[in-house]
């Protein structure tokens, strides 16, 4: 399909593509989009807004709303100024034009400042309490500063940040702490970076093939020829999906006979940002070929089928699982053992952050050691992910902390599409827990 041309774009459509082509830095507003591009400020306000979440603006302190370059996700490690000042309640004294920066690392100010030179470059933040002095070095080395304990700075080296455009911020945290909820943050965005999203494997300028509502059998007979394929989105003149027809649909069709009245109607959609594993779930789920891929005004931006999913599943499982994900926590400390029949099974202590807040585990935590045991077991029989259909638990006797316990799944019965698979949890030979589950093979 072409691309559209500016007719056919809403008003909230052409205000995003004229942020899009604003310079990196440049300050808008409501009044002035409004004026602009002659809409309402209402509309002008859902447009800006739509686009802060977009990543194409952000609102800045004593600043306004500024055009920033969008982070990629093989960027979104990384943190900009503003959004440290965020996470440590901080004040920012000088410097607030450098706040959409990127800083590369982090520096604690723990030495002195000779050797703590050594360490600051441009684009990084130094974490230090009152020292003048180093402040005025970091700025020089194009570093920003992070003031721990509430302390405030010279107005030389307020001066200096406005006029080197690097931020100088101020928190009432100490710096152990500040430190951790930096630490803290970069992982959750490396969690975030490992789940791969569905705008990760659409094809970037791939051809969109669709039908139109008044589109007949020969026009999709056609279309299938030239394409390979037999299903196809249904769109309507602003291309915003209607429907989704199939080869069973033309079934029985009349040459002349339109689309409209073949087509399965509301057809489950995905945006870029849902997760490969949310689609795969959905399709499978729901038994679907393909699955239309829609932005916030339901216009096509492409198409996902099976194989494209099934292929993004195999790749997530070749990568390496590390991370600090509840679960992750949960399970590192077990190990996976063989008894003397060579049955899987795993061994492992109940860690104080296991336990409630009587002393005993967590009926939760439990539930995630037998669901990711499952899983385990199922893998090693069966390259794939599960997709849980149902679980029914009984937690049969209290387990108390720095218990060892034993996990022993069994499979029961597993296909090319299910699995039924037995769990039970043993501490000093007695059964304490047991789970059978049942769930569909992606």
């Amino acid at each position: 399909m072409d691309s559209q041309s500016t007719d056919t774009l809403t008003k909230h459509e052409q205000i995003l593509r004229y942020i899009e082509s604003l310079k990196l830095g440049s300050r808008i507003s409501v009044r002035k989009i409004a004026k602009n591009m002659e809409v309402s400020e209402g509309t002008a306000y859902r447009a800006i807004k739509e686009a802060e979440n977009q990543g194409l603006v952000s609102t800045k302190e004593r600043i306004g709303t500024v055009r920033v370059e969008k982070k990629l996700r093989q960027n979104i490690d990384k943190l900009t100024f503003a959004e440290v000042v965020n996470m440590v309640d901080g004040q920012v004294l000088g410097g607030s034009r450098g706040l959409h920066k990127t800083l590369h690392k982090f520096v604690i100010g723990a030495m002195e400042q000779d050797a703590m030179m050594r360490y600051i470059e441009a684009g990084s933040l130094l974490i230090v309490g009152n020292r003048n002095r180093a402040h005025i070095c970091a700025l020089e080395q194009g570093a920003g500063v992070l003031i721990t304990g509430g302390f405030d700075t010279s107005t030389e080296v307020k001066v200096l940040a406005d006029k080197l455009e690097l931020p100088i911020i101020s928190s009432s945290y100490d710096t152990f702490t500040i430190a951790s909820m930096i630490n803290r943050a970069i992982y959750d965005r490396l969690i975030k970076k490992k789940i791969m999203l569905v705008e990760d494997i659409l094809a970037s300028g791939a051809a969109l093939y669709a039908l139109k509502a008044n589109s007949t059998l020969k026009d999709w007979q056609r279309l299938s020829e030239d394409t390979g394929y037999s299903r196809f989105p249904v769109v309507d003149e602003w291309n915003r999906i209607i429907g989704v027809v199939t080869s069973k649909d033309m079934v029985g069709a009349s040459s002349l006979q339109t689309v409209e009245k073949l087509m399965t109607r509301s057809p489950l959609t995905v945006t870029p940002q849902t997760s490969v594993a949310s689609a795969a779930h959905m399709m499978v789920w729901e038994g679907i070929e393909l699955l239309p891929v829609v932005d916030t005004n339901r216009k096509m931006l492409g198409v996902l089928n099976r194989s494209d999913v099934l292929k993004a599943m195999q790749y997530i499982q070749k990568q390496p699982q590390n991370g600090e994900t509840f679960e992750d926590l949960i399970w590192s400390g077990l190990e996976e053992v063989r008894d003397e029949k060579g049955a899987l099974q795993f061994h492992g202590v109940i860690t104080p952050q296991m336990t409630n807040h009587l002393g005993t585990v967590s009926e939760g935590v439990l539930t995630t050691l037998m669901t990711q045991a499952a899983y385990r077991i199922v893998q090693e029989h069966k390259k794939g992910d599960l997709v849980m259909d149902n679980m029914s638990t009984y937690f049969l006797r209290p387990l108390q902390i720095d218990s060892k316990i034993e996990i022993r799944p069994t499979i029961i019965e597993v296909s090319r599409k299910f699995g039924k698979i037995d769990v039970e949890i043993y501490h000093a030979g007695a059964l304490v827990s047991k789970a059978m589950l049942t769930a569909q093979v992606i």
